[in-house]
């Protein structure tokens, strides 16, 4: 009779594989149950056994998932392990510059600016931006193996490069979703992978919705669905409970009998007729987004809050999307319409102590779509700069990469 698996756990290897009638597989090291992560994926292509505590007699080696403690050998069960899910790179590529850059007319009013990076005969991937208004930089290209992706970045209509600046005029979800078509049309590119995080995310879902044979995998981070529940969380108080020292500056630009919808309050300034007004307001926007957006400070971040340039776009743009819903035909939207992208390759990528986005988010569009694999980076809040997070989203990409080499 065999003993209790939970005791054959307190056993040295040699004598927990002697019980079990197994070779010894790691004859100088202690036995421990489950493997060590710095994240937690719930992913559809692993068998949900491999979490359980339990020590399951095992017959064939590439079944076998163990961790040595103080390993200084290795068996051929890992060696195999090593073969059939191939350590990814998590670090950022280095930086790089553009081979291409140009701008384009996207309407009568429009033009939006757009790069290409890396590999001009590489796989496709194009970056979309947050905010909506907060425009891309250099730093987006280094998620990307440059040898092997295309990389195309775009400034949406009114952030960043392109014109006119902080234009609310003709600026809706689906001016941009076309937008994306207009772009990958003119760089002649048949179907790409889309990149995107924050309303970045929010975007991504809408564009491989509307053209889901155009999208060959999806990478997510920090999801945002544009929900009632999520703008009230984020604007109306609920986030002050965790930061109410950086919530007090950006509560008391607003006159107490207007705080009813700061919200609405804070359209009203963002659209004065006085410029002055227009900056105040969008200074205490953009701070209070930027001083919550890491997990610790980040002072870099901060600063962004006092360019006025950057703040009103930024502010003005966010602001006309969440007052208007996000040109969406109901709140759920996108959660409504996850059945027509469930068969692309996805990766969802969220920081637990995300304060911008909450993990609700990310955890109600899993629920929606199991089939995308989720990774839960535990160390972290909502930029996508957060080391945890941007060594998960290079990772996601490594995935997709070997996918489209056929590694796996």
């Amino acid at each position: 009779m065999l003993p209790c698996p939970f005791e054959l756990m307190k056993l040295p290897m040699k004598v927990a594989a002697a019980a079990i009638g197994t070779p010894s597989l790691f004859p100088c090291c202690n036995f421990a149950h489950l493997p060590a992560s710095t994240s937690l994926s719930l992913s559809p292509r692993l068998p949900a056994s491999i979490f359980s505590p339990l020590l399951i007699p095992i017959s064939g080696r590439k079944k076998l998932f163990l961790r040595a403690e103080n390993l200084d050998c290795e068996s051929v069960e890992q060696m195999d392990l090593k073969k059939e899910f191939p350590e990814l790179k998590k670090d950022l590529y280095p930086s790089i510059e553009p081979y291409c850059t140009g701008f384009l007319k996207v309407s009568d009013l429009h033009t939006i600016y757009w790069e290409q990076s890396g590999n001009p005969n590489g796989r496709p991937v194009v970056f979309f931006h947050g905010g909506p208004g907060g425009g891309t930089s250099p730093n987006n290209r280094r998620f990307f193996d440059p040898v092997f992706y295309r990389i195309i970045l775009f400034d949406q209509r009114g952030a960043g490069k392109s014109k006119p600046h902080a234009c609310l005029e003709e600026n809706t979800t689906w001016d941009l979703v076309g937008d994306i078509e207009k772009l990958r049309e003119h760089l002649k590119i048949p179907e790409w992978q889309v990149f995107g995080g924050s309303w970045g995310s929010t975007l991504a879902l809408a564009y491989s919705i509307s053209h889901p044979e155009k999208v060959t995998g999806i990478i997510l981070r920090g999801i945002f669905l544009l929900r009632k529940k999520e703008i009230d969380w984020f604007y109306e108080g609920g986030a002050a409970a965790i930061y109410p020292d950086v919530w007090e500056p950006f509560r008391d630009l607003i006159p107490e009998e207007e705080r009813k919808c700061f919200v609405k309050a804070y359209h009203k300034r963002l659209n004065s007729n006085i410029l002055e007004t227009q900056y105040a307001a969008a200074r205490a926007w953009t701070k209070w987004e930027m001083m919550t957006s890491h997990l610790l400070p980040n002072e870099e971040n901060i600063k962004r809050g006092d360019d006025d340039d950057f703040s009103l776009a930024f502010a003005r743009i966010e602001n006309h999307y969440f007052i208007n819903k996000g040109f969406f035909s109901s709140d759920s939207f996108l959660l409504d319409n996850v059945e027509k992208i469930k068969h692309i390759k996805t990766i969802i990528v969220q920081g637990r102590y995300d304060v911008c986005c909450p993990m609700m988010s990310a955890w109600d569009l899993h629920k929606a779509w199991p089939e995308a694999e989720f990774i839960i980076v535990p160390g972290a809040g909502h930029s996508a700069n957060e080391p945890g997070i941007a060594a998960e989203l290079v990772a996601a990409n490594e995935k997709l990469k070997n996918v489209l080499e056929g590694v796996s």
